[in-house]
């Protein structure tokens, strides 16, 4: 019962997860054409064959049979398409190419602009969770377990300057590099300092490369403080958590295309729904951040240069406006040809990814 139980969560978890970001992302496109006075004649959620929907005006609101994506087709999208000559002026493709351009990137946008919301909603209503100085562990051998600091101690300052999270106790520790650093720690009613020098030793940083870093031997305990926000305050940290995912986002895509990092770090639909099913388990606040992660992954990767991603629409339309026409028929063709060859290729490569690590957990490394 309990297996079953926790299948449902997380089919419950993954269907939500990606029925709303495939219905913001779809939903930026359609509001984007019909301010442009495009006929929209179907927004889809999902591929395939129509399970349900209703017709309302000149759009059919469908859900099909296959979930993973979603469509919304214009009347005169198509490169070959026919318009009669009285319906030009609501035809995607007889429309300005900036109206074009927007329609497209609307919505990868929308998908970055309910991260934003859901990001200051998150903290407008849990707070923001920073994690504590409490220490976990202490490796043996180590610098600290040398100089004697303990699992359970609370660091306070390192080199006189205060530490109320762990981001600040390591930076000031890295920033240090292997000069000795003072360590303020408060251990039950007692403040005890120790003198410790860091050493420089092998470790792998948040995107799993492997580094070298100064390391006294301590982690964290995993406990977090909890500041409640006001919700001006919530704005401006939902926008700062936004732009960091997003730098982050193209750092590792970056990395990956350079070979720092492995592909085999790569999840799909089955990891995907494996981490909603966690996340959900670990509370509201881990959902809704989960959910905005998964919706700045889809609107970044979706402006990829790729030909059938609207990253590829984009590229299409800067030639349009660097030769003065659109390239030709044939030549688009062959390009969204050769973008979906790859995208197969790549679903083929992650759901590879995720069987494999359902199939031998903890073998499957970067």
């Amino acid at each position: 019962m309990e297996a079953l139980l926790a299948f449902l969560r997380t089919f419950a978890a993954f269907v939500v997860s990606l029925g709303i970001l495939i219905f913001i992302h779809e939903f930026g496109h359609f509001l984007a054409a019909k301010l442009s006075g495009v006929n929209v004649e179907r927004f889809s959620l999902g591929f395939g064959p129509r399970l349900l929907g209703r017709r309302w005006r000149e759009t059919d609101y469908r859900i099909s049979a296959f979930p993973l994506g979603g469509y919304v087709k214009m009347l005169g999208e198509a490169a070959d398409e026919e318009v009669p000559e009285e319906l030009r002026h609501a035809s995607f493709s007889h429309q300005h190419l900036f109206r074009r351009v927007a329609i497209v990137a609307c919505g990868p946008l929308f998908n970055i602009l309910l991260a934003y919301l859901v990001y200051t909603l998150t903290f407008a209503l849990f707070g923001l969770a920073r994690p504590s100085t409490d220490v976990g562990s202490v490796s043996p051998d180590s610098a600290a377990a040398t100089a004697g600091i303990q699992p359970g101690d609370k660091v306070l300052a390192v080199d006189g300057v205060p530490v109320e999270e762990w981001g600040q106790l390591s930076d000031l520790i890295q920033n240090a590099g292997d000069r000795p650093v003072e360590i303020r720690v408060q251990r039950g009613s007692e403040v005890l300092t120790f003198r410790i020098v860091p050493e420089m030793r092998k470790t792998r940083n948040l995107l799993g490369e492997e580094i070298q870093r100064p390391l006294i031997g301590i982690v964290a305990s995993g406990k977090v403080n909890v500041e409640q926000v006001n919700p001006l305050q919530a704005v401006y940290y939902g926008a700062d958590q936004t732009w960091q995912v997003i730098k982050l986002t193209f750092i590792v895509i970056g990395k990956l295309f350079q070979g720092a990092i492995s592909p085999r770090t790569l999840a799909g639909p089955i990891g995907i729904a494996q981490m909603s099913g966690q996340v959900a388990e670990a509370g509201a606040a881990a959902f809704l951040s989960f959910l905005a992660l998964l919706s700045i992954n889809l609107g970044i990767l979706n402006l990829l240069p790729i030909p059938v991603l609207d990253g590829g629409h984009l590229l299409f339309f800067l030639i349009e406006a660097i030769m003065g026409r659109p390239l030709s028929m044939r030549k688009r063709e062959m390009a969204q040809q050769a973008g979906l060859f790859l995208l197969i290729l790549l679903m083929v490569f992650v759901f590879y990814n995720d069987i494999h690590r359902l199939l031998y957990p903890g073998r499957f490394t970067p």
